[in-house]
């Protein structure tokens, strides 16, 4: 039996759909949006201290090992609920009809309702953008017949999805497995001074890239990727080694915003940052950032060029990379921790 609703407060105005970098960050965004509160993605994600990197062979993802440049799904959402003291309500279901009733319920009260789902089964993405990743964020906010009146922060536009389909979406098996996750603001946000949380969330965040003692996490995970890398079989099994460097470019590049994209996310939040703070090196240091995102989207370049076969397979260059990368980040971090 699910928890009462609370009582419902006078209607707001119409669903707004806004496009954003990434999902998770982009959904909780526009929920607090459409609930008065103007704080923005690149807010939501560094008050999360989200901006990560890990390498976990024993975790797979397509049979290939997880690489992750965020942390893990719904940091962020929770990350936010606690330091803005959201009333964000997360329901989970063991079976989809549950899952189907308890989400119309909520929109016929005129919520906008967050959901998990796998990109592969959501038809409005185009068929080179779909594969099996099971926490993708997006908003339903209304239903009309069989269909559902959807905000996906990817792309432009609002859309709609088939009940079938996002059924099928929202309770598929496997990694990440949403088992039809739905989370709302269920009651009235308070006002909470976002300036006095900033410096905290930054320092979280410098501590789980640089001392996590877990040599798969952070810095130390990019290094460990890296000799990962010099190591693949390219004489035995090049078909394996082409398929883990472009396993590499798609977590980087495909899943979200990927490690450049979310590095100019935080460059973002640090911008703003600077000016809450009155801190200017914290302004000099998002353009530090901005520059490591660019350099691993070179990165990126190279071994999807390597993969598709239009360069040369070059195991040490990709390995050189990845060791800059992980050695700029580590004196990134050291001098953002110092900046505050």
């Amino acid at each position: 039996m699910p928890p009462p609703l609370a009582t419902p407060e006078p209607a707001k105005t119409a669903f707004q759909h806004r496009q954003s970098a990434h999902c998770e960050s982009g959904v909780i965004s526009s929920l607090l949006h459409h609930e008065g509160i103007p704080v923005s993605e690149a807010m939501c994600f560094g008050l999360s201290a989200s901006l990560s990197f890990a390498y976990i062979p024993l975790v797979k993802i397509n049979q290939l090992p997880l690489i992750a440049y965020r942390m893990i799904p719904r940091w962020i959402l929770k990350g936010v609920k606690s330091r803005l003291k959201l009333p964000l309500r997360f329901e989970n279901f063991r079976s989809s009809a549950d899952g189907r009733r308890r989400l119309d319920e909520l929109l016929d009260q005129g919520r906008p309702v967050g959901l998990q789902s796998s990109v592969f089964f959501l038809p409005y993405f185009p068929e080179n953008m779909r594969f099996h990743f099971n926490a993708h964020n997006l908003i339903a906010f209304g239903r009309e017949g069989n269909e559902y009146l959807i905000s996906d922060p990817v792309f432009n536009s609002p859309t709609r999805c088939a009940l079938a389909d996002l059924q099928r979406a929202r309770f598929v098996r496997g990694a990440l497995a949403p088992k039809g996750l739905i989370y709302y603001i269920d009651g009235p946000v308070p006002k909470v001074d976002i300036v006095p949380l900033l410096r905290g969330a930054i320092k979280k965040n410098c501590f789980m890239m640089l001392h996590v003692p877990l040599p798969y996490v952070g810095c130390s995970g990019i290094r460990l990727l890296a000799r990962r890398v010099l190591k693949l079989p390219a004489e035995k099994d090049l078909e394996y080694t082409r398929r883990f460097i472009g396993h590499i470019v798609r977590m980087q590049e495909e899943i979200g915003t990927g490690g450049a994209g979310f590095r100019f996310l935080y460059a973002a939040f640090l911008q703003e940052c600077a000016v809450l703070l009155n801190n200017p090196r914290l302004q000099e240091l998002s353009l530090e950032l901005t520059t490591i995102g660019d350099e691993w989207r070179e990165f990126a370049l190279h071994a999807a060029r390597m993969n598709k076969g239009r360069e040369n397979l070059d195991l040490p260059l990709l390995h050189g990379l990845l060791l800059d990368l992980a050695a700029k980040e580590i004196a990134f971090y050291k001098k953002l921790k110092k900046a505050v």
